[in-house]
């Protein structure tokens, strides 16, 4: 399994690469965990979730939730999978009932997550997918963040 170290960035050659390194992020989350994915049209977030529901044990289809907006998974852990792109703010997020999917026991992983980021917890861990120039490599960047005491 590939080891990764906060902040440093990874780079993916491939579909099976964004995987590992999903995996390898899931097996040092906390049972509730909140991702913020973030990159653009393209760039692998739902390929991140994919390689994370796999690691979860999940074999159902993993789809980018752009039309349902919320896609809900179960395997050896609770994966929610989120996608912010239609909508407008904070408040419509909110009007889904955010909060209540942040306590569910489990990974909430949300792309498109600047669309909103004031609705996130202080401890989301943030993951920064970047096309490169050849067309299957991707820059991944994976943040924890520090809660202040």
């Amino acid at each position: 399994m590939l080891k990764f170290e906060w902040d440093q960035e990874i780079i993916s050659n491939s579909v099976d690469d964004t995987w590992a390194i999903a995996a390898a992020l899931v097996s040092e989350l906390p049972k509730r965990s909140v991702m913020a994915l973030h990159g653009d049209l393209g760039a692998g977030k739902t390929c991140f979730v994919q390689g994370m529901a796999m690691a979860l044990g999940i074999d159902q289809p993993v789809t980018s939730p752009t039309f349902t907006i919320v896609n809900e998974y179960h395997g050896s852990r609770y994966l929610c999978h989120m996608d912010l792109y239609r909508l407008s703010g904070a408040d419509e997020v909110l009007a889904l009932g955010f909060d209540e999917y942040l306590e569910a026991e489990g990974i909430v992983a949300v792309e498109w997550a600047e669309r909103a980021e004031e609705v996130f917890p202080a401890d989301a861990i943030h993951v920064e997918i970047r096309l490169l120039e050849e067309a299957s490599m991707r820059s991944v960047i994976i943040r924890k963040k520090i809660v202040s005491a």
